[in-house]
């Protein structure tokens, strides 16, 4: 599925997950989704599921925004507090679009706790509390931590608000995510690797077929640590040798140092959230010569984050540092904000300039970076997803300098392989089935979610309908459906939703049901399994 396809679907107000390779432009999508929907003047929940990608994609963290903090489960009092707190209520309950990116590392359990508290705060039954849930991620990335909270009988408290089948490890074995049933978009563009061999080898590692060849054109790019150039970034799984690589590569410079402090206002828990995520530190030491990396975006100025480069001077009066990427370009670097909005409005912030050292970097840290090149040390990879992750960091294999890896570090979770087969049918399922309806059809069900949601309808030029199809005297197909099924795609309403139970408990059928509804036999039945009335 194209980016376009996605964008799209996710106009229509569906629920969607949003998934593809590295590179493939996910953030991109959502960028632009969000650009749209405020354009409509509608105002999406900009969430991640940790706390350095919430501050890549300028939001704030899932845990923050629903309320529920580091908790892992709760009982029905925890959740009756959460949810009759001020802020956290008004919070939700203003929301009609809510993003959560990295999802692929939020377990289970606390997905499900998440959609209880809207659920709880909206009043409904609905998954979610019925705004549009926008999942993004990559599940042959990092997995989540999962604790054994719902596995282990003897923990479980009885008086939990929803049932302890949270025994899976990923977001798509909970509950919350099938009561959702998101349409699965799966990009298949690339925008990072421009190397078919390198496209080839990171593509098996995902189906899990690496062969011979791969491993050797992996080998062939072995190097001893002397062998590489001192501006390339290295990438390390844990923190201790990132962080004594940095200050050993500084400390040799003899040259003046440069100290910049981080500035921060706003609530403290969220500035807090924003100094976890944000990948410049609260005290940035520079020196002329230091190896640095760009950790913001901004194309107006020619950097994005992971551009690497060199202090080159610092301006004299100001003292910001000027850089000299590796392509050349020279540029002089001032503070910038990194902030969490709500509704618009700034609740924390924190300024810095947007640079780190970069002679090392922890893999963890890496995810959503596109390196030109990088030195890896991928020898005592521990985890699935975290070998794959480096590499895919990398553009091209001349890119790629090993010091070292283990067998490990070309394995994904197998759990994942199988599911990443089931995410492609579905995808190629919704592109067709989305495809093969009139334009003119598409557009009116995106109207529609814009006024349900309370936006103004903005018709984008790339959405107009055809002069053809506009002033065409058939009928749409979709206005043939609404004359049969008046009320077809419409979002069900609280009214509408307790009159259908109503209809249910006194023995109608579905058939009978969606005559007296104005609705789709299919759609009656599909919102009764969402309440839970009957099974799929």
């Amino acid at each position: 599925m194209t980016q376009n396809e996605a964008l799209t679907i996710l106009k229509t107000g569906a629920n969607v997950f949003l998934t593809g390779e590295p590179g493939a432009g996910k953030t991109h999508t959502i960028n632009a989704y969000v650009k749209y929907l405020r354009a409509q003047g509608i105002e999406p929940a900009i969430t991640a599921s940790t706390g350095i990608a919430a501050t890549h994609i300028g939001g704030m963290t899932i845990h923050s925004w629903s309320g529920i903090g580091i908790r892992d489960k709760l009982d029905q009092y925890e959740l009756d507090k959460i949810a009759s707190n001020e802020y956290v209520a008004k919070r939700i309950g203003k929301t009609r679009v809510l993003i959560i990116d990295e999802i692929s590392m939020l377990s289970p359990a606390t997905l499900t706790i998440i959609e209880a508290v809207c659920r709880e705060v909206k009043q409904t039954n609905e998954p979610f509390g019925g705004m549009q849930i926008v999942l993004v991620g990559d599940f042959f990335q990092l997995p989540p931590i999962v604790k054994n909270s719902f596995t282990n009988t003897d923990d479980i408290n009885q008086d939990s608000f929803f049932e302890e089948e949270e025994v899976g490890i990923f977001a798509y074995q909970s509950q919350a995510w099938k009561k959702l049933s998101p349409i699965i978009c799966y990009l298949t563009e690339q925008h990072r690797q421009d190397d078919d061999m390198y496209l080839s080898i990171l593509s098996a590692i995902r189906a899990n077929s690496v062969n011979i060849d791969h491993i050797n054109k992996i080998n062939e790019r072995q190097v001893k640590l002397g062998d590489t150039h001192d501006n390339i970034t290295r990438l390390f799984s844990h923190n201790i040798d990132v962080d004594r690589i940095n200050n050993n590569e500084l400390i040799k410079i003899n040259s003046d140092q440069s100290t910049h402090v981080m500035q921060s206002s706003g609530k403290e828990k969220l500035v807090s959230v924003l100094i976890k995520g944000c990948l410049s530190p609260e005290k940035l030491l520079l020196k002329r010569g230091a190896v640095v990396m760009f950790t913001k975006n901004n194309i107006k100025d020619g950097y994005v984050n992971g551009t690497l480069g060199e202090v080159v001077d610092f301006d004299s009066n100001t003292r910001y540092p000027i850089v000299r990427t590796n392509n050349g370009k020279t540029i002089r670097v001032e503070p910038t904000d990194w902030v969490v909005e709500d509704n618009g409005k700034i609740k924390a912030q924190i300024t810095q300039i947007p640079l780190r050292l970069a002679w090392a970097i922890t893999v963890h840290k890496s995810q959503g970076m596109s390196l030109d090149a990088a030195v890896m040390d991928l020898s005592q990879v521990f985890e699935y997803g975290q070998g794959y992750v480096a590499l895919s960091r990398v553009r091209r294999l001349s890119g790629l300098h090993l010091l070292g890896i283990n067998e490990q570090a070309l394995k994904v979770h197998p759990q994942i392989i199988e599911q990443d087969s089931i995410f492609h049918r579905d995808s190629s399922n919704a592109e067709l089935a989305f495809n093969q309806m009139a334009k003119g059809d598409v557009l009116k069900m995106q109207k529609h979610f814009i006024l349900a949601c309370g936006g103004v309808w903005k018709e984008t030029k790339n959405l107009k309908v055809s002069p053809q199809e506009s002033d065409s005297k058939d009928k749409s197909s979709f206005e043939k459906l609404r004359e049969k099924h008046p009320k077809a795609y419409m979002r069900w309403g609280e009214e509408e939703q307790r009159e259908l139970i109503d209809l249910f408990n006194k023995g109608k059928t579905q058939s009978e049901i969606g005559k007296i509804l104005g609705r789709k036999t299919g759609g009656i039945r599909a919102r009764l399994v969402k309440l839970g009335l009957i099974e799929e």
